[in-house]
């Protein structure tokens, strides 16, 4: 794998958990909406590397007095998101780090 894959790689997977941490920070802000389906992320690994996320409805039962927002979970998905985001930053980083030090090698 090149570095400019790694490095779009782990870009998707910083974009998928930003949408991950925008659908979560809906679901809180609408918990006390009455009739609320909470939106659920789902991820789709890419032909050739990466990831996709998409968000939508769950599809889960509500009523006319609540929503169907478990506030535990929410708070649950939004600590595995941006373990997630921050996992992949790590690896962008390192892809930095590697062009630098090629870079370096190639003046030499």
């Amino acid at each position: 794998m090149s570095i400019s894959a790694m490095m779009g790689n782990s870009l998707s997977g910083m974009q998928a958990a930003a949408k991950g941490a925008h659908a979560t920070a809906s679901n809180i802000a609408n918990a006390s909406t009455p009739g609320y389906d909470r939106l659920a992320t789902r991820s789709t690994s890419l032909f050739g590397g990466g990831v996709s996320a998409s968000a939508a409805p769950s599809g889960a039962p509500t009523s006319s007095e609540t929503s169907n927002v478990d506030m535990a979970s929410e708070t649950l998905d939004l600590v595995s998101t941006a373990t997630a985001f921050k996992a992949n930053a790590a690896v962008f980083e390192t892809g930095a780090e590697l062009w630098d030090i090629l870079k370096l090698v190639v003046r030499d």
